[in-house]
């Protein structure tokens, strides 16, 4: 491929000099990469837009609006990305269950088929994750505290495979009372699912059939965080050795070493995402491993900032520092493929964000902003 790119080149400079034209005027640039961002938002404004970025100004370039899916909050791609699921919600968190909606899609048009919805047997359905084979959906639902799975094809989404309901509650009289499923990860080696539940302050560890799509309790299924945490989102570290939860009530990150041979976490740390002089209100949101995992982000709602973490050679985080976020309410982060931009939603301050990445010491400088509705969830397109 970069033999012929060269051959072409070569020629296209040829016929240049031929007509007496400076070689100066070619200039070859790589692809621009392209997000899909869902607005948490009723119609006309919800839905998902297509953004470019420019990584080397950061600058952001709308192109369009490829689906109108009613409350959006959350949605995930397909490995290959040629199937796209996202929480469909009429009134998000209503009276009846909500739906997870399928579709066909085609990353550079953004072009998208819907294939069907099912029923997420819950309501406030707040997390999709595809397994690394492509055929399994799964869904976390906040107010009924539950997980479900799915199976997903470009022909079917299937009802439901499997379902829990998590018991139990915590300490916080305001927020933990029942459960409150928050996010559902599938592992590196899509053997097990793992569930953070911010209601009862639990992990919960499930074995995956990657195949059928069923998931079953783990050997050690519970793992128990400091009480009042509220374990928000988890994600593992690019090695594969150790996760990372960051709890919204806490403001704080939970770092677990993790066992890949019966899904068994065991906790090495918990550090703060807020200065210690900060008094006022804020929970965090959500938190991203750079790809060389040297670097760990997470989000404060209320501080309005993003943290910064460099990752210890034990799993273990420091805290670098704190980095506006530049608008209200950062709610969800990317990473650019190549570690250089991170990106943050500005739910309620109604932005998208962009920052370059020190591939030093991992610091953010601002780089751009787009403003666009109620921002709740990223992704990278290929």
């Amino acid at each position: 491929m970069a033999d012929s790119v060269y051959s072409l080149l070569i020629t296209l400079c040829s016929f240049l000099l031929l007509l007496g034209l400076p070689l100066s005027v070619v200039q070859v640039q790589a692809d621009e990469p392209r997000l899909l961002v869902s607005s948490f938002a009723p119609l006309p404004e919800g839905g998902l837009t297509g953004l470019q970025l420019n990584t080397d100004s950061g600058k952001f370039k709308l192109l369009n609006k490829c689906a109108e899916i009613p409350h959006p909050f959350f949605f995930d791609l397909s490995p290959e990305q040629d199937l796209l699921c996202s929480i469909h919600a009429e009134t998000f968190g209503g009276a009846r269950d909500e739906e997870l909606a399928a579709w066909q899609f085609e990353p550079k048009s953004l072009h998208l088929q819907p294939i069907g919805r099912s029923s997420t047997q819950g309501t406030a359905s707040c997390f999709v994750e595809f397994a690394a084979n492509g055929g399994t959906v799964l869904v976390a639902n906040y107010l009924t505290g539950s997980v479900v799975s799915f199976k997903a094809s470009a022909a079917r989404l299937s009802p439901a495979v499997s379902f829990f309901q998590h018991q139990g509650s915590s300490v916080n009289p305001a927020r933990q009372q029942e459960p409150h499923a928050h996010c559902f990860v599938i592992s590196p080696d899509g053997r097990f699912a793992i569930a953070a539940d911010l209601g009862t302050d639990n992990l919960h560890c499930y074995r995956l059939n990657p195949e059928t799509a069923a998931l079953e309790p783990a050997a050690v299924s519970t793992v128990a965080l400091p009480p009042g945490s509220g374990p928000r989102h988890l994600s593992f570290h690019p090695n594969q050795k150790s996760l990372s939860v960051i709890n919204e009530l806490a403001c704080t990150i939970t770092t677990l070493a993790w066992n890949a041979r019966d899904g068994g976490m065991q906790i090495l740390q918990t550090i703060s995402t807020l200065p210690k002089d900060f008094g006022g209100v804020s929970h965090c949101a959500d938190l991203k491993f750079t790809p060389d995992g040297r670097f760990l982000y997470g989000t404060n709602r209320g501080h309005d900032s993003i943290a910064v973490y460099a990752v210890q050679a034990d799993g273990t985080l420091e805290r670098k520092g704190l980095v506006d976020s530049r608008g209200a309410g950062p709610q969800n982060l990317a990473i650019s493929e190549d570690g250089q931009i991170l990106v943050c939603a500005n739910m309620p301050g109604d932005s998208v964000v962009s920052f370059h990445i020190d591939p030093g010491n991992g610091s953010l400088q601002f780089a751009s902003q787009v403003q666009l509705k109620s921002p709740s969830c990223i992704r990278f397109l290929k």
